[in-house]
């Protein structure tokens, strides 16, 4: 039940920075591309990469506060459905080029995250 309520506490805390990043990039950036979801996808990328090094290597954690960090926190962060429809958008509206730019660039630099996350976990 403890785990449960775990992945509860920091999918609640990832969904609000989610966001909360949301309406940065609406009132402070203001722009038509889907940067929020851009940049909470690739920070998610990195963390976990991060905390997936971190765990496995450098410390111990309890099973509950891995599953804060990790199930929790990146997966309410993360989010591939609006990162689906979004891209679906674009191809609707016929915004080919900006949609291959989207899905090429998020799934790149996302993979490219997770490792310079796993890189700077083993630095520390």
């Amino acid at each position: 039940m403890i785990n449960i309520f775990a992945v509860f506490l920091g999918g609640g805390l990832g969904a609000v920075a989610r966001y909360l990043t949301g309406v940065c990039c609406v009132n402070y950036l203001k722009t038509n591309l889907p940067l929020a979801t851009f940049i909470v996808n690739i920070v998610g990328c990195f963390l976990i990469g991060f905390f997936y090094i971190l765990l496995a290597e450098k410390i111990q954690l309890p099973q509950p506060l891995k599953l804060v960090l990790t199930v929790g926190f990146c997966g309410g962060l993360t989010t591939f459905s609006t990162f689906s429809i979004e891209a679906f958008e674009m191809i609707q509206h016929s915004h080919f080029l900006t949609a291959i730019m989207y899905i090429s660039l998020s799934l790149v630099i996302g993979i490219i995250a997770v490792g310079i996350g796993g890189i700077c976990a083993k630095l520390l």
